[in-house]
């Protein structure tokens, strides 16, 4: 998700010490390691796929056993009203760090995620793009993950953040806008404390991917990637019209068949057909062409937005139920 700026603060305090309460009541083993092994990198999953120990983005999301058992992190998650995607408590070790990044598969194509540290020290510094923050037990930001983005914890401490993820309703885009207008010292925050014995439920997603990719989806996605990549005068020109072609025709032929099978399961090897002709016609060299902008090689932009993502087939039964 892209923002007109590195970080923004949005207007909500929270209640720091009673989150940290919930996060002692956690045994230790409930840590999952990092799913790339990211040394000092572990999370406790609270909105995750059927509710279970797990780090998958797509399919029904369900509040997980150790998330019913915190009333405040409850309580918090839901305050934004909003449908909530893979969410989870995100420790990074003492000493560790996350290198930098930029996420760019389909899941960060349209949601944005949500820190609120919780146990945290002036030495844990976030990075995104040329700027640089500490948040603050207590605090709420968002960042622009389209941007290199990285965290180190120099401190003797370890850190623990409760991360949101949410696309986001036009009420949630609104807030965002206007936080991204005043300077963080000129802006008002609203505290959202415990309440004790409130049990909000919470909207979660359920359908996040299409076991078929509608041919407007993927057509608007290879749009704006070409653009970028267009737009970026170190790439070599034959090799940009190489790319512009190869996702027209990926776009023009997905809407032939979608045209004649939709996602009935027929139309399924056709499908696969046409991702694997795509795939076998990128370059080899994954930096081929890179991003104007931020310099990311599109290959793998390719890959995990557009050919990882435009075919599941096993959602199509989520889609055919009442």
């Amino acid at each position: 998700m892209e923002l007109s700026r590195p970080f923004v603060r949005l207007p909500y305090n929270f209640d720091a010490e009673r989150l940290k309460h919930e996060l002692e009541q956690l045994e230790p083993g409930l840590w999952m390691q990092h799913p790339s092994r990211v040394n000092g990198n572990s999370a406790v999953p609270l909105v995750s796929l059927n509710g279970r120990d797990n780090d998958d983005f797509s399919g029904q999301m369900l509040p997980t056993p150790h998330l019913k058992r915190c009333e405040y992190m409850q309580q918090v998650m839901a305050s934004f009203g909003e449908v909530l995607a893979r969410s989870r408590l995100m420790k990074l070790a003492a000493g560790a760090q996350v290198t930098p990044h930029v996420d760019f598969n389909y899941h960060w194509y349209n949601r944005v995620r949500i820190h609120i540290p919780i146990v945290t020290n002036p030495e844990v510094i976030f990075y995104c793009g040329d700027e640089q923050r500490h948040m603050q037990a207590g605090e709420c930001w968002i960042f622009d993950s389209w941007r290199e983005h990285n965290v180190i914890n120099s401190s003797d401490q370890d850190r623990v953040h409760l991360v949101i993820d949410t696309a986001g309703s036009s009420r949630f885009w609104q807030t965002v806008r206007k936080a991204e207008q005043f300077d963080e010292a000129a802006q008002e925050f609203e505290l959202r404390p415990y309440v004790d014995g409130q049990t909000p439920e919470l909207a979660t997603e359920r359908f996040n991917v299409l076991p078929v990719m509608s041919p407007g989806e993927l057509e608007a996605i290879a749009r704006e990637l070409v653009a970028d990549f267009s737009a970026n005068t170190n790439n070599d020109p034959d090799i940009v019209n190489e790319y512009r072609e190869l996702l027209d025709d990926l776009a023009k032929d997905w809407r032939e068949v979608w045209h004649q099978y939709g996602i009935r399961k027929q139309g399924f090897p056709r499908y696969q057909t046409l991702l694997k002709r795509t795939m076998s016609q990128l370059r080899p060299e994954p930096r081929a062409l890179v991003t104007h902008s931020n310099n990311v090689g599109v290959n793998p932009i390719i890959v995990q937005r557009i050919l990882r993502a435009a075919l599941f087939p096993q959602q199509r039964d989520a889609y055919l139920m009442d």
